[in-house]
């Protein structure tokens, strides 16, 4: 059936939502793992990297560390040090925002932006190649299924203490 293997190997055959949730990850794992290791041996840069340029290319404005940090979901901590590296590299440059002084708007420079391009352009590639074998209209339904999945998760409050 599939040559990559998932966690449990079935072992929650009656459990679907469990059995949905461990393909998902299984997925989402090799697909993430595949993408870091080919960014690395054709761009010499790191998956990191490459979400901070992304989302600094769909904000041609710039972001602040906050506002960054908040879209990658990681600490500012972590943002920080990848956006100074960046920095270093003439992939982005930071000025002070206006009315505050604490804070810095982060954008792309040129160089950044081309170099986002090329790298954009082979993620791209990649990804169609990892879902060639599947059709596209089964594509767009599985799209609107974790469409489906993503308002669940949303809508699901963490029990609290009482209720366990």
């Amino acid at each position: 059936m599939s040559e990559l293997r998932e966690k449990h190997d079935g072992a929650f055959s009656e459990q679907i939502d469990v059995r949905v949730w461990l393909r998902l990850l299984s997925c989402s794992t090799v697909m993430e793992k595949r993408l870091r290791r080919r960014l690395v041996e054709h761009h010499a840069t790191t998956l990191p990297r490459f979400d901070v340029l992304a989302a600094l290319d769909r904000q041609a404005g710039g972001m602040t560390m906050s506002e960054l940090s908040r879209a990658l979901l990681v600490s500012n901590g972590n943002v920080t040090a990848l956006v100074r590296q960046l920095e270093q590299d003439g992939m982005v440059a930071s000025r002070p925002a206006s009315g505050d002084a604490r804070s810095s708007i982060v954008a792309l420079t040129e160089q950044g932006r081309a170099h986002f391009r090329t790298l954009a352009e082979s993620h791209h590639r990649w990804v169609q190649a990892m879902l060639a074998g599947v059709p596209r209209d089964e594509l767009a339904t599985l799209y609107r299924l974790l469409a489906l999945v993503k308002s669940s998760i949303a809508a699901e409050r963490a029990p609290r203490e009482e209720d366990r």
